[in-house]
C-alpha cells in the first residue's frame, strides 16, 4: 500500500487517552483500575471485538474461546484488545423471528464503536442475522473493521447418511408426518444433524451471508470457508486481530473497500454459490449503509447470466459445506468465476480480491463446477413481478420441481400460521397439487419481523398422496436451508394493505419464472373493489421497540433497515465530545 500511516496521536482513542487533563485522567485511571499498565495502550491503536456469543447460541458457542486467539493476534502486531458483547441473535431460539432484531443489532454495533475509545474492529459473527448486522452497524460508524466468520458446523449423521442442518430436517420432517419413518428413527435425526459448534453446513443464510462477507472483501481470504471445528479457523481468528492492527494504522475504512464493483462482486458470488433467499433483503442493506443503491433488479440482472456452480444443499445435491472446503472453499468458486468478477476491488488485506485468490485451486470439480458444467444454468434466486407483487418477490428456481417453474392454480389462502396450520394437518382438506397454498401476513409488519414461515409445509393431503412440492406463496421469508417451489417476500406485504391482501380462496395465480411474473388473474375492476372493501388490521405493537420496529421498518424490497438508519437519512452522525 501506498497511503501514509496513521500516527498515534491521530487515533480516536488518543482523544480519550491522550490528554492531560482531567477527563482523561479518569480515563487513564479507571483503565489502570482493572489491571492495565500505559504499556499496554499508549502508542497501540485499541482494537474493539464485537462477540456475539451466549450460551443460548450454538452457531457460536466456539467464540467464548475463539476470543483468546483473536486477542492474541491483536497484542502480537502491537494493538490493545477491548471485547465488547453484542446481541447473539440465536437463529433457533430467538422469536418471533431474528429479524425482528438484525436493526437492533446494526444499531448496537454502530453505537458500541462511536461510544467507546475504538481505532478499529474485529466482528464476531456467523449465525443468519450476526453478518448483515454487524457489518450494517460497523459500515455506518466508518472505522476500519474486518469480519471472522464463525464456521460451519461439521457434516451431521445418522445411520451412515450425511445430513444437512435444516435442509435434511425439512425432508424428514415430511416423512414422518407422512408415516414413512419411525419415532426412532426421527429421534436419530434429531441427535445427528447437528453435531459441532458451528453455522448451518448448507449453504443456508449463515454460509451464504459469510460468503458474501468475503465476496464484499470484508475478510481475510478463504475465511468463511473453514469449518468452525477446524484447527485452521484458530489461526485465522489471530490472523484477524493482527490485520485489524494493521488496518487501523493503514486508515482502511470501509468506503475503501465496500465499492459498486465490490457489491457486484458479492451479488454474483452469492448467485453462484446456490445462495440463500435471504440473501436478497440482506445484500440490499448493507449495500445501501455503504451508498450503493442496489436494487432487485440489479440482483436479477446478474442471477440471469450467472449460473449456479457450487455443488452444495439445498441447490446442490450430495455436498455440504465441509465438502466444499476440502474442494478449495471459496477461493476457488471465485478463482472458477473470475471473468464475471472485478478482480481490482480492494479488501480488507489492502490487496485486490484477485490476489487473494490467484493460487487457488479446485481439488473437486463436482463439489465446485467449471461454468461449462453448473448445477443451474442461471443464478440462485429470480426476481418476479406483476399484479400480485408490484414491488417483487423472489424464488429459488434451481431448488424447486421443474414443473413448478411455469404454474397456474387455484389459491387456497391462510390469513395467520395458525390458520396454515389447520390447513397443512387436515389430512382430507380438499386440494390439488395443482393448488397454490398462500399464506399472508407474515411480512415485516405483519409477522411482525417477517418470520422464515415461508418454508410452508407439505399438507398431509398431498403428503399421503405422494407429492413432495406444490407452489406455495408468502410475504414471509423462508430458512436459507430450505427447498422448494416458494414465492416470497412479496411486496408490499398484505397487513400494510399489499395486493397480497386482495387475493381470495379460488382466484388463480400465475406462476412463470422465465418471464419473471407473478399475477393473480382477477379483473382490476374487481381488485378495485376489494380494495375498497379492505380495513387495516391493528398495530402489533403499543410499546417499547415494537413500536420503533414497526413505525420505521422499510419493505422486503427496501432491505427492511429503519429508514432513519439509511446513509441518506441525514448528515454523518459526529465524534462524541469527550468532557
Amino acid at each position: 500500500m501506498t497511503d501514509a500511516k496513521k500516527t498515534y496521536d491521530q487515533l480516536r482513542s488518543a482523544r480519550w487517552m491522550a490528554p492531560d487533563d482531567f477527563r482523561s485522567f479518569g480515563h487513564r485511571s479507571r483503565i489502570m483500575q482493572m489491571g492495565y499498565a500505559p504499556e499496554d495502550w499508549v502508542g497501540r491503536p485499541v482494537i474493539a471485538i464485537i462477540n456475539t456469543w451466549s450460551d443460548i447460541q450454538p452457531c457460536h458457542a466456539h467464540f467464548k474461546e475463539r476470543v483468546e486467539w483473536v486477542k492474541r493476534g491483536i497484542h502480537q502486531e502491537g494493538g490493545f484488545p477491548i471485547e465488547l458483547p453484542a446481541l447473539s441473535l440465536s437463529e433457533n431460539f430467538v422469536k418471533p423471528t431474528t429479524m425482528l432484531y438484525r436493526n437492533m443489532l446494526a444499531m448496537e454495533t454502530e453505537e458500541l464503536l462511536r461510544s467507546h475509545p475504538i481505532d478499529g474492529a474485529v466482528l464476531m459473527g456467523g449465525c443468519d442475522k450476526t453478518t448483515p448486522g454487524l457489518v450494517m452497524g460497523a459500515v455506518s460508524m466508518g472505522l476500519p473493521f474486518i469480519y471472522l466468520p464463525a464456521g460451519p458446523m461439521l457434516r451431521g449423521n445418522y445411520a451412515g447418511q450425511v445430513l444437512g442442518s435444516g435442509t435434511d430436517s425439512f425432508k424428514y420432517w415430511d416423512e414422518r408426518r407422512a408415516g414413512t419413518i419411525t419415532q426412532e428413527e426421527w429421534q436419530g435425526v434429531e441427535g445427528g444433524i447437528a453435531r459441532s459448534y458451528g453455522h448451518c453446513m448448507t449453504m443456508g443464510t449463515a454460509s451464504t451471508m459469510t460468503a458474501i462477507a468475503e465476496a464484499l472483501g470484508l475478510c481475510l481470504p478463504g475465511a468463511s470457508s473453514i469449518p468452525a471445528a477446524d484447527s485452521n479457523h484458530q489461526r485465522m481468528a489471530a490472523a484477524c486481530g493482527r490485520r485489524a492492527v494493521e488496518m487501523v494504522w493503514e486508515d482502511l475504512t470501509p468506503e475503501k473497500i465496500i465499492t459498486p464493483a465490490a457489491v457486484n462482486n458479492a451479488v454474483t458470488v452469492a448467485m453462484a454459490t446456490g445462495c440463500s433467499t435471504n440473501a436478497i433483503i440482506h445484500l440490499i442493506a448493507m449495500a445501501r449503509r455503504a451508498g450503493v443503491p442496489l436494487t432487485l433488479d440489479d440482483l436479477d440482472r446478474v442471477g440471469r447470466t450467472t449460473p449456479v456452480i457450487a455443488n452444495v444443499r439445498p441447490t446442490g445435491k450430495g455436498y455440504l459445506m465441509e465438502d466444499f472446503f476440502y474442494a478449495g472453499g471459496l477461493r476457488a468458486l471465485m478463482k472458477n468465476l473470475a471473468e464475471k468478477l472485478d478482480t481490482t476491488a480492494r479488501t480488507v488485506t489492502g490487496r485486490t480480491l484477485g490476489e487473494g485468490f490467484e493460487t487457488a485451486k479446485v481439488f473437486n470439480d463436482d463439489v465446485i463446477r467449471p461454468l461449462s458444467n453448473p448445477v443451474y444454468h442461471e443464478g440462485s434466486l429470480a426476481v418476479l413481478r406483476g399484479n400480485l407483487a408490484p414491488d417483487g418477490a423472489v424464488i429459488k428456481p434451481a431448488a424447486c420441481a421443474p414443473e413448478f417453474r411455469v404454474h397456474a392454480g387455484p389459491a387456497l389462502v391462510a390469513d395467520s400460521y395458525d390458520a396454515l396450520k389447520a390447513i397443512i394437518d387436515d389430512e382430507n382438506h380438499p386440494m390439488t397439487p395443482d393448488t397454490v397454498l398462500v399464506l399472508r401476513n407474515a411480512g415485516p409488519q405483519g409477522g411482525p419481523g417477517m418470520p422464515e414461515w415461508g418454508m410452508i409445509p407439505m399438507p398431509k393431503a398431498l403428503l399421503k398422496k405422494g407429492h413432495r412440492d406444490m407452489v406455495r406463496l408468502s410475504d414471509a421469508r423462508m430458512s436459507g436451508t430450505s427447498y422448494g417451489a416458494c414465492i416470497l417476500h412479496v411486496a408490499p406485504e398484505a397487513y400494510v394493505g399489499g395486493p397480497l391482501a386482495l387475493l381470495k380462496d379460488g382466484d388463480i395465480v400465475a406462476l412463470n419464472v422465465p418471464e419473471r411474473t407473478l399475477d393473480m388473474r382477477v379483473s382490476d375492476e374487481e381488485l378495485a373493489a376489494r380494495r375498497a372493501a379492505w380495513q387495516a388490521p391493528p398495530p402489533r405493537y403499543g410499546r417499547g421497540y415494537g413500536v420503533m420496529f414497526s413505525k420505521h421498518i422499510m419493505q422486503a424490497d427496501e432491505g427492511c433497515d429503519f429508514d432513519f438508519l439509511l446513509t441518506e437519512a441525514g448528515p454523518k452522525v459526529p465524534e462524541p465530545a469527550i468532557n
